[in-house]
């Protein structure tokens, strides 16, 4: 879920990124000045909190400032954002401590817990106030190709987004499985980095097809004029898919778990972001991705991607590169 410009990242590129992360964001838990650690657990004086773009990085520190200007007022924190390069390097990243809090996807969550991140699921993104927090998956390609269904994807040219993206590789993978489509060997895989790169490489015939999340296909390319009604064509959708979570660190201090917890499950929405002032002159949403706000979940709400994960067998479940 990134900008079009990182278009056609490698493993060994996202290895790297891994690593550059890892090297380039302080570790947390050092603060600075008083703070650190103690008996209960980390309690540092500033909190990374890392996020893969859903598209356009350039936008993205703008898009989630209110959400860092609530989680400073709630924990009297110093929050620094940090704008991750792939799912891979914030894996790495909260694994060593160099992030506290992480916007994932909910298979590279699933990932992370996989290979021993130790996190929680506090919030999931949700779209609309009161609704499930979830998504689809949506297969397309444009209209002409002679693709009419997912079982047409096979001997094509296929756009997907990160080998640990939930709609835009997982779930996906499963659905050509299903087809009888190895997406592996049936077709020629291309990462393209992000929803909105995926879906433009398809737009712009340099793939046959490809996959990208319902919001980038329905609100957000055709809100910004890159995509016009009937340039694209839906010819797949998942089931729905459980909210990308909020997943805090288990070795803060407990206190202050509570208080990201709380501001989290109860305050990140723009309904409390406009009547509490911190959004002027108002917010539409609390994030890169259009959504409402955040809702309540725990670890038990994702078990549907681990059902995915044992579908497709995906080295990644396992949190493997």
């Amino acid at each position: 879920m990134s900008s079009a410009s990182r278009r056609w990242l490698s493993a060994s590129a996202l290895l790297f990124a891994a690593l550059v992360l890892a090297g380039c964001v302080q570790s947390a838990s050092t603060g600075s000045g008083a703070g650190g650690s103690s008996a209960n657990g980390r309690n540092p004086d500033e909190l990374v909190f890392a996020a893969v773009p859903s598209e356009n990085a350039q936008t993205m520190q703008q898009a989630y400032a209110p959400l860092i200007s609530l989680l400073e007022k709630e924990t009297g924190k110093k929050i620094r954002f940090q704008s991750a390069t792939s799912y891979s390097a914030v894996i790495e990243a909260q694994r060593t401590d160099k992030v506290d809090i992480v916007q994932y996807g909910p298979f590279s969550f699933v990932t992370a817990q996989n290979s021993g991140v130790k996190a929680t699921p506090i919030a999931a993104q949700t779209l609309t106030m009161g609704a499930t927090p979830g998504y689809q998956s949506y297969g397309i390609t444009r209209p002409g190709s002679g693709i009419n269904s997912i079982a047409d994807y096979k001997g094509k040219k296929v756009c997907f987004v990160d080998p640990t993206s939930t709609s835009g590789f997982l779930y996906p993978s499963a659905a050509l499985l299903n087809a009888g489509i190895d997406p592996t060997k049936d077709v020629t895989q291309v990462m393209t980095g992000g929803h909105d790169a995926s879906a433009l490489a398809v737009l712009h015939g340099q793939c046959d097809a490809g996959f990208a999340e319902d919001s980038m296909i329905n609100t957000t390319l055709p809100g910004k004029g890159q995509l016009k009604p009937g340039e694209l064509n839906v010819v797949w959708k998942s089931d729905v898919i459980a909210g990308a979570p909020i997943a805090i660190s288990d070795d803060l201090d407990p206190e202050l778990k509570a208080k990201i917890t709380e501001a989290f499950q109860t305050k990140a929405n723009v309904d409390y972001l406009n009547s509490s002032g911190i959004c002027a002159p108002g917010c539409t949403s609390v994030d890169d991705a259009g959504d409402w706000g955040y809702s309540k979940v725990d670890n038990s709400f994702y078990d549907g991607v681990r059902k995915v994960c044992d579908v497709t067998k995906a080295k990644q479940c396992s949190g493997q590169a």
